[in-house]
């Protein structure tokens, strides 16, 4: 084969060599830049990658689909089945503590506020290390588990790890005021972010099982 000189170059060569005076680039045939995947031949194990999307850290390019976002009613979901053990918990306690408060002496006050603190750190507990450490480190809580959602950086949609996680349940206080509003905010949001979403840089993704 005749090697591609200024001027006699082979264009049946492959991978044929661009056109003399021109680097390669992205969209010339049989070319693809070094580590950039072209639309429709991207490499599976990028997170919430799907066909179709850029590899992450890469800027969202034109003809890229966005992301799968969870819809509004799939995350109220998943923070319904998070809630329901803290719930329990809390239940179980109130229970305890009757006969206690049944007493009226400071022996059955004593134990009420004993039972009171080991519910409270059980509760804390558990959110510690459902929306926290498992959420953090794997992208899903329980609640996301079950819906089949995760949560992941914008940036390149990767578990945010246990303390931005633990920051973004500080941050659900923002969601709070006023009027719990930030929890609607998806409803319209293009992200579909609330504002502790949009303060963390995080966003909450469909992923199929």
């Amino acid at each position: 084969m005749t090697t591609p000189q200024q001027g006699n170059w082979d264009p049946n060569a492959y991978p044929p060599p661009p056109p003399p005076g021109h680097p390669p680039q992205q969209g010339y045939p049989g070319y693809a830049q070094q580590g950039y995947a072209q639309p429709g031949h991207l490499q599976p194990g990028y997170g919430y990658q799907q066909p179709g999307y850029p590899p992450p850290g890469y800027p969202q390019q034109p003809g890229f689909g966005a992301p799968p976002y969870a819809p509004w009613g799939t995350r109220v979901a998943s923070y319904l089945i998070d809630a329901l053990i803290p719930a329990a918990i809390a239940i179980v306690g109130s229970l305890l503590m009757i006969p206690a408060v049944s007493t009226g002496d400071s022996s059955g006050v004593g134990l009420m506020m004993i039972i009171m603190v080991v519910v409270y750190l059980a509760a804390f507990a558990f959110v510690l290390w459902n929306s926290c450490y498992r959420q953090g480190t794997t992208g899903q809580s329980l609640g996301k588990k079950v819906v089949g959602t995760t949560l992941v950086r914008v940036r390149d949609g990767q578990p945010v790890g246990f303390g931005m996680a633990f920051v973004r349940q500080l941050a659900h206080v923002l969601d709070s005021i006023p009027f719990y509003l930030g929890y609607l905010w998806p409803l319209w949001d293009e992200r579909r972010q609330t504002f502790a979403d949009k303060v963390c840089d995080t966003v909450v993704v469909r992923v199929d099982e």
